[in-house]
């Protein structure tokens, strides 16, 4: 497949990925607004299916995934195929041989080549900055890094995250994204119900499942961020940190306060069933600081001090891949055999074997 395949391909799995539940409540929404129309036991149910249908948004926003991004196909993709000059305008007109001369013919037919010509012209700037870009991914700038976040990332239109996100490239391996996560209103604060009777009952929202609920949310943003950018860059880890409205003891006023902050691993991520879990059960098992459990109690989430790279666990071996194993273990022969050299000079038909590729 030509990069132009891959990258249509991309692009219209991103726009396929339109989430069943939010498609699902904006036919809701639509409906509600033909109310008038139902009997009244029809307009109940309306009523709480679009409220459940809001809810089934809220908690599953970590379900979803952009399509991972195959930066080594981009890098060594075909140009462009040349465009050709054909002549079917003037096949057309000799055929007819009437109501249009050979001339027109002829200049139409320039015309749609030159046209061509314009569009070739479009596509290999656009496949020589993809190829471009791929490779200086690969090759682990962090400049290209930050530019694919901008440009390519599926974030920026899931308006379900938040209304603020950066990012900051630390290593090929490390992205720290700072998240803030829409407020407390984004939950409903009422509780809707249908009775037996077929009518809607409206009563406050429990306070123990207000804050359970809005939790879950903010836990699902920071592992639905995790899931795209590594669908989009190759690294290893992304250190999300999430700031929400919330209760400031020290000056009794809603602000804007740190309050999640975690380090998600590619390899633990990939072991996650995103269908079934809890998303404050799955933060819980990335290093992280903020209590998703505890702040049940108090209702409300705490301030916290958000991670940094130097706060972050060193790599363990168990979570490194066979490739980055034989990476390490190339590069200490190398320097082994440098240093080796630099202290035993011997002449060439007495150097050091050379050992077999692992």
């Amino acid at each position: 497949m030509g990069w132009k395949g891959t990258l249509k391909t991309i692009q219209a799995a991103e726009r396929r990925q339109q989430r069943d539940a939010q498609k699902r409540l904006r036919e809701l929404e639509r409906q509600s607004k033909e109310q008038a129309k139902l009997s009244a036991i029809e307009q109940a149910r309306l009523e709480v299916a679009t409220y459940e249908s809001g809810l089934e948004v809220l908690l599953s926003v970590h379900k979803e995934q952009g399509e991972v991004w195959d930066w080594f196909e981009l890098a060594t993709a075909l140009p462009p195929h040349n465009p050709r000059k054909y002549s079917r305008h003037e096949l057309k007109a000799r055929q007819r041989a009437a109501n249009q001369t050979f001339d027109e013919a002829c200049a139409l037919d320039e015309r749609e080549f030159q046209e061509s010509l314009e569009a070739h012209s479009q596509e290999m700037v656009e496949w020589e900055k993809m190829r471009a870009i791929a490779r200086r991914i690969l090759a682990g700038e962090h400049k290209a890094y930050t530019e694919a976040l901008v440009e390519f990332s599926a974030l920026a239109e899931i308006s379900d995250l938040g209304s603020a996100l950066h990012f900051t490239v630390h290593s090929a391996k490390l992205v720290e994204c700072g998240l803030k996560v829409n407020g407390r209103q984004a939950i409903p604060s009422e509780l809707k119900i249908l009775t037996s009777t077929g009518k809607v009952s409206v009563k406050p929202m429990p306070k123990a499942r207000f804050h359970e609920i809005y939790q879950d949310y903010v836990c699902g943003c920071v592992l639905r961020v995790a899931r795209e950018v590594f669908a989009l860059l190759p690294i290893e880890t992304v250190l999300v940190t999430a700031s929400a409205d919330a209760l400031d003891p020290r000056t009794g006023q809603i602000v804007e306060l740190p309050v999640l902050s975690v380090a998600v691993l590619r390899t633990a991520l990939q072991r996650l069933d995103f269908e079934h879990l809890d998303p404050s059960d799955a933060v819980e098992s990335f290093p992280r600081r903020g209590d998703a459990k505890a702040s049940r109690k108090s209702g409300e989430f705490e301030r916290i001090t958000p991670l940094t790279p130097a706060d972050l666990p060193q790599t363990s071996p168990e979570n490194i891949d066979f490739r980055d194993h034989l990476v390490t273990v190339r590069r200490m022969r190398d320097e082994l055999r440098a240093e080796t050299e630099k202290l035993n000079p011997q002449p060439a038909a007495t150097a050091l074997p050379t050992t077999q590729p692992l």
